[in-house]
Order: C-alpha cells, then structure tokens, then sequence
C-alpha cells in the first residue's frame, strides 16, 4: 500500500501528460517536461501529485468529447488524484505545506509530477495521512457519484430496489457496496464477457442482489426476477442506447432514470408508455457540477462519510497501480476492456 510522505524539495521542472489537440489518446498524449514558476500567484498553490487515476471522463477530455474543454493548448491531462502541498501564496489561508489535497473542479491538469492550482480548486482531505493513498486519489468522482445516485433521486428505505447497468465499473462497484451498507437491495446489469462467471461472483461478494448480462434481460426469465422484487425506484444509466431503455422499463410507477454517463455513445431513448402511463422521470447527473454547486462543509461531509466507510471495510475497489514512468503501459491497461481495474498512476 502506497504511503503519503512529505518530502519538500525546490523544484525548476517538471514532468507532465500533456496533448497540443483533441485526438485518440495514444496518439496525442505525451511525457514532457515543463517548468514550474519560479514563484506562486497570491491564491496559487503548488502540489506534488502522489497518485491519479485514469478515468473514462479524461480520456473522453483528450478526445474533446467532455462537458468542458481545455482553454488552452497545450494541456496537461487528469481531472483527479490525490497531492501534498508544497508551498502556498501569501493570500492562501484555507491550506498549508504538508495538507494532502484533492482537486474539486474538473480540468487541474493531475496526470503531472507537480500541479499549479488556486488554492480553491483543492479541498485538504478531512481524513489524515493514514487513509489509503490509492482511496484518496479515487475518491471524489466514482465512490462519491455512487453516493449521490443513492442519496439524491429517490426517497430510499431498507429493502427497496435501484438497479444499475455498468455494474462492474467503479462507480457500480461503489453503489452496490454502499446500497448494501444501507439495506437497500440491487439488480445489476453488466455485458456478456468471456468472464461472465467470475464477474457474477465478484460482485455477488461485494454484496449485489441480482448480476444478470445485457442479453438476459429480454429473456422470461429476467420478467421472473423482476416480477419477485419490489419495482426499482432509480435507475442509473453510465450506457445510454438499448441499455438505458431496458433499465427504464424495470422502473415502477414514478420511478427515476439517472444517467450519468455515456460509455454506449447513444443517446437515451424512453418508451412513451413509461413516460405516459408509470410517469417516470429522466434525469442527468454529473459530479463536477455538483461540486462547483456545493459548499465545502458539504464536500466534506460526504467525503467523511465515504471514507468512514472505507475504513469499516464496507467499501473497497479494484485497482491497479502503474508507475508514472510508465505510462503508455498504464493508458494501454486502461482501455483494454473486461479488466474490471481501474488503473492507478503512481509518482513516488
């Protein structure tokens, strides 16, 4: 397990994942080597990355096909991970050397040895350096999407039902562990996969209810289990096209559609019977607005909560770590599909 450390050093360059145009990822990314101030703007802070993870959002960012587009060219790449502080401007009141820091707005540039930010595009973690390293870099997109999936869209008891599609990604990981922390019951659909079996089993033991595959879900069996359980409050749709369609038609009447991501690139297509007659509801969510629409306290509380249950052991995810060194390696791993990890760059 990797180990937070603060070793501070004077620093004249750096090295960075950076793209000059949107493009594939393995064409346009690359290592290089940039400089760092010489001094910090009055709110900057400077940050040596310990850990960033690689996210479908970054890579769709490098491909120009994300919610916000880098302002200038060239970029360095990553929306996430986890830092220490090294240094602080003289207006920086809220962090200090030594704080380990997670970034709160989409676009910081993460996949880099050394980040430069406002120090109000960081929140210092209200956990302390004990937390796991590859938890930290992780935790504010997928874990905490789940925990808004679960807590936003619908008025969820023990014993009631929300089914999901990309089950088996981290973000589906993260809500059938925490919904099984709360009682509540999940219906899981992930795609047919030469690891079929194996991937029933692993989130079976995560806690999942029912682990069928998208071809299941038409068949009479599936109308079987459906009809055994209490209709699905929400649903969270990370596919879109064919997929979000069928995750609509398990809802019962006033339920919610939340789609969250686009892993499909189809649009969302409802029948006009579930809009008319069960009065269902579609909604979209996306974490990076809700932190730019929340205070602090309220990404602390959540974060905190998240954490705690991290340290009980009632969430855990699949990763796998890769030095930064070696990165056409780590991008290669994160797009190869079935892997079920999510990949971890490392820069200690």
């Amino acid at each position: 397990m990797l180990q937070f450390r603060s070793v501070f050093r004077r620093f004249a360059s750096s090295q960075a994942i950076r793209f000059k145009e949107y493009g594939a990822p393995s064409v346009v990314l690359k290592r290089e080597s940039i400089e760092l101030p010489k001094s910090l703007g009055d709110s900057q802070v400077l940050v040596r990355m310990v850990a960033a993870p690689i996210n479908p959002a970054d890579l769709n960012a490098v491909q120009g096909n994300y919610g916000i587009k880098t302002s200038a060219f060239p970029a360095t790449a990553g929306n996430e991970g986890v830092g220490i502080v090294e240094k602080v401007g003289s207006l920086v009141k809220t962090l200090k050397a030594g704080d380990v820091v997670i970034p709160t707005k989409p676009g910081l540039g993460t996949w880099a040895q050394h980040l430069v930010a406002s120090a109000d595009s960081l929140d210092a973690l209200p956990f302390g350096k004990d937390f796991p390293v590859e938890y930290a870099a992780t935790l504010s997109v997928n874990p905490c999407t789940a925990y808004r999936l679960l807590s936003d869209f619908a008025s969820l008891s023990k014993g009631d039902v929300v089914i999901q599609n990309a089950a088996n990604s981290t973000v589906g990981l993260s809500v059938i562990q925490i919904a099984k922390a709360r009682g509540i019951r999940t219906i899981n659909v992930v795609r047919n996969r030469p690891n079929y079996e194996q991937t029933v089993d692993a989130l079976k033991a995560l806690g999942a209810d029912v682990v069928v595959h998208e071809e299941f879900f038409a068949s009479h069996e599936m109308k079987k289990i459906l009809a055994e359980l209490p209709a699905a409050k929400v649903a969270f749709d990370a596919v879109g096209g064919p997929s979000a369609t069928n995750l609509s038609r398990a809802l019962g009447d006033n339920g919610s559609l939340v789609t969250y991501g686009g892993l499909g690139r189809q649009g969302v297509t409802i029948p006009t019977s579930s809009l008319i007659f069960k009065n269902i509801s579609v909604k979209g969510f996306w974490m990076s607005r809700w932190y730019n629409s929340h205070s602090a306290d309220d990404r602390r509380k959540m974060q905190s909560e998240v954490a705690e249950m991290v340290k009980k052991g009632q969430l855990k995810l699949a990763l796998e770590r890769v030095k930064f060194a070696d990165f056409s390696a780590a991008l290669e791993k994160s797009q190869t599909g079935f892997r079920g990890r999510k990949v971890l760059l490392t820069f200690e």
